[in-house]
């Protein structure tokens, strides 16, 4: 299995400062996470090389503009909302080749609503404090246990069990105080 941990602060922030050495290391360690991303947010079978290609340019953004990031605490989710633009803007950009049936063309709006709600979740783990946003990202998204996480972030297992509920109550609010886009929302 890929190692799916975020590399350590200091390389983030030695990266920020302009060592392009640390710039490489960090796009490199960060690789799996946005490929990652990019396939939870924008690709079905039937369009995984957009996935693809939005990690790879979610990778040359990061690349070229790491020294823009205010917090090197904060790359998971800087992260996770250029993935999601892109996967947004690929989404916006989109033409059919041919006409598509009326099926096709509900799949499609489907598809696009999907990934709208996938970027209200990630705007809503975004805001989240960071010591709420660290526990949620390694269990949620990262998939790692809750002994893992605890200990990866040095607290108790009962502590980092009531961050992580603190979280998932925070990230549910916030997704029911935004509404949820439909049909004739999308663009």
């Amino acid at each position: 299995m890929a190692d799916t941990t975020w590399p350590a602060e200091q390389l983030v922030a030695d990266a920020q400062r302009g060592d392009v050495a640390s710039i490489t290391a960090l796009v490199e360690g960060s690789h799996p996470n946005v490929r990652r991303f990019a396939r939870s947010l924008c690709a079905t079978p039937e369009d995984a090389e957009d996935a693809e290609d939005a990690a790879q340019e979610a990778l040359i953004i990061l690349y070229r503009k790491i020294g823009t990031l205010r917090a090197s605490g904060a790359l998971a989710s800087w992260m996770f909302r250029i993935v999601r633009n892109e996967c947004l803007r690929r989404a916006r950009t989109m033409r059919p080749h041919a006409p598509l049936p009326d099926t096709a063309v509900s799949s499609a709006e489907d598809v696009v609503l999907e990934r709208i709600e996938a970027g209200r979740v990630a705007a809503a783990v975004a805001a989240l404090p960071a010591e709420q946003r660290r526990v949620l990202i390694m269990r949620d998204i990262q998939g790692h246990s809750g002994r893992t996480t605890a200990q990866e972030l040095g607290l108790s297992t009962a502590a980092m069990k009531s961050r992580l509920h603190r979280a998932r109550a925070s990230v549910q609010q916030s997704l029911r105080a935004t509404p949820r886009p439909t049909t004739g929302d999308t663009p």
